[in-house]
């Protein structure tokens, strides 16, 4: 299949166009194959996915933190190795970050929410020009001890909670990676509890004087679902090959 065809599958799936305020430059980064069919997913844009992608023969490799962010970065160094990896595999690079975050269905918030039952879902969390968490009621209450060990079943990571809000969560907020900037906006939002990847240090002391609980849940843990999911879309979709290269940071 003709990769302009599935950069606009992708496009239009990911609905690109309302993500102008990303700092990640979403879309195609580096144009490789031309002919694809079988792709490679992954979190990160590393020398170690793009040389499994090349090994298992993909295409097209679409991660969620992809290589350019911001400004024009300079192609020395291990920016150098990377892009010469791609371009000597012949492996196209896409990337897919916040559209991949708060898609409705397959992104990553929404995939964390289908895992937890939640109900009665809403957006909150203005960043970069969109609402980007979601929080919601699970289906009976749970208390945040109990959350946290199913949390850590589901994902397979080292789950922490701090709780300063109700021993019984009845609302949760879900910003995947790193949402713990958006702490203040789960308390206005109603939450009990805000799950996110990664620890932060300022979020502290803004649950507890909100008295809203915090979960970290591991920043790669809970952002290999939209990719996953995406996966799934391109097969039935598209009809492509695709496969996981699974590289967790533990952070």
């Amino acid at each position: 299949m003709r990769l302009d065809r599935v950069t606009a599958f992708l496009e239009e799936t990911l609905d690109l166009d309302s993500f102008s305020g990303d700092s990640s430059m979403n879309g195609l980064q580096v144009e490789g194959a031309h002919d694809i069919r079988k792709v490679a997913l992954a979190v990160d844009a590393c020398g170690e996915s793009i040389a499994r992608a090349v090994r298992r023969g993909a295409d097209m490799l679409i991660v969620h933190h992809g290589l350019f962010w911001g400004s024009a970065a300079p192609l020395t160094g291990i920016m150098a190795s990377r892009i010469k990896a791609l371009l000597d595999g012949k492996l196209s690079l896409y990337a897919a970050h916040l559209p991949l975050d708060c898609h409705p269905e397959i992104g990553n918030n929404a995939q964390i929410a289908d895992l937890l039952g939640l109900t009665e879902r809403e957006k909150f969390g203005r960043y970069a020009g969109v609402d980007i968490g979601i929080c919601g009621a699970p289906r009976r209450p749970l208390k945040l001890e109990s959350l946290r060990r199913r949390l850590a079943g589901v994902l397979g990571s080292h789950v922490q909670a701090f709780a300063f809000g109700p021993a019984v969560v009845e609302k949760v907020g879900i910003v995947s990676g790193g949402g713990a900037s958006l702490t203040q906006a789960a308390a206005e939002a109603g939450c009990d509890a805000l799950l996110t990847g990664e620890t932060s240090h300022s979020s502290y002391h803004v649950a507890r004087e909100n008295r809203i609980s915090l979960i970290f849940a591991g920043h790669y843990a809970t952002e290999t679902f939209g990719v996953k999911a995406l996966g799934m879309i391109l097969e039935e979709g598209l009809g492509l090959r695709t496969f996981f290269i699974d590289l967790p940071t533990g952070l």
